[in-house]
């Protein structure tokens, strides 16, 4: 259950970025990338859960945290920049 909502909230990260920069407005784009940013944190959120319940060991989880740490200061640098 946890496994598939990583999955449902990672493809929501780059399905919201895409539909909000197809021909939206600067705001509208903010919106979506708003939007894009709370399901990476959601999968930060999953992440610390799995490993927690030891379904996530700490090196997959640290590398993972990092990974989307990186993301999400780039959707915010990139909401930021419009």
């Amino acid at each position: 259950m946890l496994t598939s909502q990583i999955k449902r909230a990672a493809d929501s990260v780059v399905l919201n970025i895409a539909e909000g920069c197809t021909g939206q407005t600067n705001a509208t784009f903010k919106q979506f990338l708003g939007y894009s940013l709370r399901s990476a944190i959601e999968v930060v959120s999953c992440l610390f859960i799995g490993k927690r319940r030891k379904i996530i060991n700490d090196t997959e989880f640290q590398k993972l945290y990092d990974d989307y740490q990186a993301l999400c200061k780039m959707i915010t640098a990139l909401r930021n920049s419009l």
